[in-house]
């Protein structure tokens, strides 16, 4: 048990690795790796772009007589590697490590070090795959029978080269190596709701049952919670028979005025002016609180007006 875990530790840990690159910011960035399939697939497509563009050429200059049949397959595999080198280079440049066919699988170059892609590294990576596969590749099919030597050669090298991509974690090829990259699949964008068009969330809920939203936070500072502290406080010590009148007339006027000023829409009935003012109080000072975190200290309802002057 302990050799079957261990050997799945190291299989994860190199799964781990070849998934996260470092970019220049420090940020480690995880991103899996494109396997040999999905790219075989990609190369299959370019190459078939590549070559109807060689075939459309060699249909035109045969028709217009330019060309004869002999020089048909000679001329055509001429083409196919003048168009095939700027295809690969000029399409990874423009799209970013990109060509058609890595496009329609959403897969991409990126570079091993998590840096931008430089022109010289895809140059190397695509001058490469001519060494790699597709020089090899053609003469393993134009060689005539007494060359058999040279064609299996060839095929071997071809063979070496896709078998490379196995043997290392991140799939690199040699091109890959000597121009520090590798292929990813591009990572699923997942959007947020747009927040503007949602309610906006309550940031304090009483358990009489009063919401706050942080709008209706944003009027008051520090200065007023004390202020507020100390009046719920003066309540819960309880009034006399001769002030009563008085302090539920100022209750009422403090209800009334941070109603108004914070926009609270619902009339507050008599018997929940106190309950009001305790929700509120409690919303005000945890929202006070949670913005301090983040460093605005806002010492009174005037702090607006005092960071314009400054």
């Amino acid at each position: 048990m302990n050799k079957t875990s261990t050997r799945k530790q190291r299989r994860q840990s190199r799964h781990d690795a070849a998934a996260q690159i470092m970019p220049p910011e420090g940020v480690p960035l995880r991103l899996d790796i494109a396997g040999v399939g999905v790219r075989m697939v990609a190369q299959i497509t370019d190459v078939l772009i590549t070559l109807g563009f060689a075939g459309s050429i060699l249909i035109i200059l045969s028709v217009s007589g330019a060309i004869g049949t002999s020089t048909i397959l000679a001329l055509g595999s001429l083409l196919f590697f003048a168009i095939r080198i700027p295809y690969y280079i000029l399409s990874e440049l423009a799209w970013n490590g990109q060509t058609i066919g890595k496009r329609l699988m959403k897969i991409k170059v990126v570079s091993h070090t998590g840096g931008s892609l430089t022109t010289h590294a895809l140059v190397l990576r695509n001058i490469m795959k001519e060494a790699e596969v597709f020089l090899p590749g053609t003469l393993v099919l134009t060689l005539q029978q007494d060359n058999s030597i040279a064609s299996w050669i060839s095929f071997i090298w071809v063979m070496m080269a896709f078998a490379i991509p196995l043997t290392n974690p991140h799939r690199m090829r040699l091109g890959d190596m000597l121009a520090g990259t590798h292929v990813v699949h591009l990572p699923h964008p997942i959007l947020l709701s747009d927040l503007a068009r949602e309610n906006p969330a309550p940031v304090a809920t009483d358990q009489t049952g009063f919401a706050f939203l942080s709008h209706q936070l944003d009027h008051y500072g520090r200065f007023e919670l004390q202020t507020l502290e100390s009046f719920l406080r003066a309540q819960e010590k309880g009034t006399t028979r001769q002030n009563h009148q008085s302090n539920t007339q100022t209750l009422a006027a403090i209800v009334e005025r941070i109603r108004k000023k914070i926009g609270y829409a619902e009339a507050i009935s008599k018997v929940d002016h106190l309950p009001f003012l305790q929700a509120f109080y409690n919303a005000q000072r945890a929202y006070l609180e949670q913005r301090q975190l983040f460093g605005d200290r806002r010492s009174d309802k005037h702090f607006a007006a005092n960071d314009e002057a400054k």
